[in-house]
Formats: structure tokens, C-alpha cells, sequence
């Protein structure tokens, strides 16, 4: 059974359970966000408000920094674990709490097993899937987050009640937003149960019984290929940082913090801008929530059968050049001040875009790119960035959007996707079909 298709699938799904994990905790606070703003007084307070939307992201900031030491040390299965009780916690305590500074502590439990998720579910696909269907089953992470992200726009807009009702409204402010929490507690426990019965990473074994072996030749030889006279399980940020792997490194840096700026997530995030700005009510913002999430999954399914067939570097070069024409279309509609289905066929077409290119691949190319030695440290230092990249793009979007208008925002996404674009065209390797020694070998200087 070990051997067999039904069980990779198996394992890698209950990974990939943490990017479902992921999507959801990350978005529901868009669709809980004017209700909880409204109960803890904080709706005329930008400050305030731009502190409940980042306490999570400070969190993964936190997770995805000590996910790769710890993954190296302990093992990448304790720490899907670890992720499946932080997310668990998270849920429940976030809708219980009626202090606002309870509620960003819970905010930022979930935030650091979004972290912690976010670096080790692609890296433990790559490492137990084969080269010639590794690409799709680490975009099968991806998958899992754009449901995640799905699901949370469909509960926020079931449990979210008509506005103009005042029961409704009372309703809203009491206990609709803490369900859009609780909701995610029966994902979690399911996840946090499953993950007992996967296998730990066989590159993680390894390199665990080569550090306790060095000298064993059967150990050594799968390794020392690439790895050099004396691979072992201790590299760290200081060896992360040399010459030899500073090509790779910067690569990864950039396509992870790109994921982020290319702007597209500001429309999961500050949705209620976006669709009002396009000149919707709050309920047509629900509606049209859960288009561009039902958008997000159909075209993370095309990337599923694209990327193996189209490679890596292609998906990524469509992605940056799409987006940043779409961008320059949109920002010059809101400059003219157009509303309408319009806008939103665009904003589709942005999240259509990402779907199938930038969101998958990305985590695909960081599972890939980096050698055995240092993947673990190397996948948490670009998860790191890449979270860094969220929280700039999601604190600086209100007050950008206030000084240069949501045409200026759309413009300024559509220059930084316009350069990497260029960057990517001159650096990003392909690595479709090539085992991760093999890649380790080209891309390791």
C-alpha cells in the first residue's frame, strides 16, 4: 500500500491540509471584519484596524522563521502536528474573547500555524512525491488553499445576515463573526487526527540516520552526490548565506516576497474596499467575494494539469506579464471612474491569472530549488520574506490607496509585476521533470 498511488495521494492530502488550514484562517477575517470592528469599537480607528488584520500575519512571520530549524531537527510530520493544535486553539479562542487584545493573541496563535504550515506542507510533498508528478502534487498544497480560502467566503457570507435588518445587524455585531471563526475548529481537529498517520519525510530520515552514521556509505551515497564530502542535518542560516548558495537563495527571495506584491491578495484582504470602490453595497461585496474564490479553485485545477506540461518558468513568466497588464487595465477603469460587472470580469481575470500561475508555482519552485542540506532553513527563510511581503503589502495597501487612490495602487502592482517579470525572464530556472539531486547540482554554485 506504501508503495502505491492511492497512498501518496493519501499522505500528501493530509500535508495539504494544512494549506486548507491556511486559506481559511487567512481570509475569514476579511468577511468577519466589519462585524468585529463594530463590536470592539475599533471602526474609526484605521490604526486599530490595521492591527487586527496583521496580528496573524506577525504570527506567520513567527512560525515560518523557526518551521525550518525545527523541521530539520525534529522532523518535518511533529511539526504538522504542532500547526494542527496552533490552528485548532486559534479558532476556538478568536471567536470566544470579548477583549480586543485576547482576540489579536488568538489571532496570532493561528497566525504562527500559518507559518508553520505555510513552509512544511510544500516541503513534505517535494520530498516524498517522484520528479515526474512532483509539480502537481506540491500544487495540490495550493489547491487546498484556494478551497480554504473558498470555503471561509462561503461561510462569511452564509453566517453574514441582511445588513438593513436590525435583529440581523445585532445578530452580526454578537455572533455572526465569532462562527466564521468557530468554523474552522472541525478542519483542524480532522487535521490534527490524520497527522499521526503519515509517515515522517524519507529525506528528513536520511539525513537523521546519516548525522547519527556519518560514515555509513549506503547512508552517504544518495547524499554526498550533491551534498559534498560531509552532508549532515545541522546547516543554519550561516551556511544558508554563502557563495555557494547565494543565487538560489535570492531567487527564491524574490519569487517568494513577488507572490505578496504582485497585489493580488490586497483583494482577499481589503475586498470591502475593492467591490465599494466598484461601486457595490456590502452585500454585493459578499456575492462577489465568492465569485473570485470560485475563480481561485477552477483555475488552481488548470494550473494542476498545466504545470507539468507548460514547466515552472513558463507558468511564471504568463503570470507576472498577465497580471501586470490586467493591473494597468484596472487601475486606468477606477482612474475613469468605471463601476460595474466590468470591474469585477477584471478583478476575476487578476485572480484567474494568479490562480494558475503565481500561487502554485511559487511554492512549488521553493520546494524544489534548494539543495537537501539546507532545504529545511532555506524553504522557512523564503517563507519568511514571503510573509514579510504579506504584511508590508497588507499594512501599506489602506494608506496607499487613501494617498494615490485605487487606480494608483493598481498601477504601482502593475510596475513591480512588469520588473520581476524581467527578472524572472533572465534568472528563473525550469525545473519540470528534473529530481531535486539533479536540481541541486545546476542550481547550487
Amino acid at each position: 500500500m506504501q508503495n502505491s498511488k492511492a497512498y501518496l495521494l493519501f499522505i500528501c492530502s493530509v500535508s495539504a491540509m494544512g494549506g486548507l488550514l491556511f486559506g481559511y484562517d487567512w481570509v475569514v477575517i476579511g468577511g468577519a471584519k466589519p462585524f468585529y470592528e463594530l463590536f470592539f469599537g475599533i471602526s474609526e480607528s484605521p490604526f486599530m484596524q490595521g492591527v487586527a488584520m496583521t496580528t496573524a500575519l506577525v504570527g506567520c512571520l513567527v512560525g515560518a522563521m523557526v518551521a525550518g530549524a525545527m523541521a530539520d531537527r525534529y522532523g518535518r510530520k511533529p511539526r504538522l502536528t504542532t500547526a494542527a493544535v496552533l490552528f485548532t486553539v486559534s479558532a476556538l479562542a478568536t471567536g470566544y474573547f470579548n477583549n480586543f487584545t485576547m482576540f489579536n493573541i488568538a489571532r496570532f496563535i493561528g497566525g504562527i500555524g500559518i507559518g508553520v504550515a505555510s513552509a512544511l506542507s510544500p516541503m513534505y510533498i517535494a520530498e516524498v512525491s517522484p520528479a515526474n508528478i512532483r509539480g502537481r502534487m506540491v500544487s495540490l498544497n495550493q489547491m487546498t488553499i484556494v478551497l480554504g480560502i473558498l470555503s471561509a467566503q462561503i461561510v462569511n457570507m452564509l453566517l453574514a445576515r441582511d445588513t438593513t435588518d436590525a435583529v440581523s445587524q445585532a445578530w452580526n455585531l454578537e455572533w455572526g463573526w465569532r462562527w466564521m471563526f468557530w468554523a474552522e475548529t472541525l478542519p483542524a481537529a480532522l487535521f490534527l487526527l490524520m497527522s499521526f498517520f503519515i509517515p515522517e519525510s524519507p529525506v528528513y530520515l536520511q539525513l537523521k540516520a546519516l548525522r547519527t552514521n556519518p560514515s555509513n556509505p549506503s547512508l552517504r551515497a544518495p547524499l554526498a552526490r550533491t551534498e559534498g564530502s560531509n552532508p549532515s542535518m545541522e546547516a543554519g542560516l550561516a551556511e544558508l548565506f554563502t557563495p555557494r548558495y547565494a543565487n538560489v537563495l535570492l531567487l527564491g527571495l524574490i519569487i517568494a516576497v513577488f507572490q505578496q506584491w504582485c497585489g493580488t491578495n490586497v483583494i482577499f484582504n481589503y475586498a470591502q474596499e475593492i467591490f465599494v470602490g466598484a461601486g457595490f453595497n456590502v452585500d454585493g461585496m459578499f456575492i462577489n467575494i465568492v465569485i473570485t474564490g470560485i475563480a481561485n479553485v477552477l483555475f488552481t485545477f488548470v494550473a494542476l494539469y498545466t504545470i507539468e506540461k507548460w514547466g515552472r518558468r513558463t507558468l511564471m513568466l504568463i503570470g507576472a506579464g498577465g497580471l501586470g497588464i490586467i493591473y494597468a487595465i484596472l487601475g486606468t477603469c477606477y482612474f475613469m471612474g468605471m463601476t460595474g460587472v466590468l470591474m469585477v470580469a477584471l478583478v476575476v481575470a487578476a485572480i484567474s491569472c494568479y490562480a494558475m500561475t503565481l500561487g502554485p508555482v511559487t511554492w512549488t519552485l521553493l520546494a524544489e530549488i534548494f539543495p537537501h542540506r539546507v532545504r529545511g532553513i532555506a524553504m522557512a527563510t523564503c517563507t519568511f520574506a514571503l510573509w514579510v511581503g504579506c504584511c508590508t503589502l497588507t499594512f501599506f495597501f489602506p494608506p496607499m490607496n487613501a494617498t494615490l487612490g485605487t487606480y494608483g495602487s493598481f498601477w504601482v502592482y502593475a510596475a513591480i509585476c512588469i520588473c520581476t517579470f524581467i527578472f524572472l525572464f533572465r534568472r528563473c530556472p525550469e525545473t519540470k521533470g528534473k529530481s531535486l539531486e539533479q536540481l541541486e547540482k545546476e542550481l547550487a554554485s
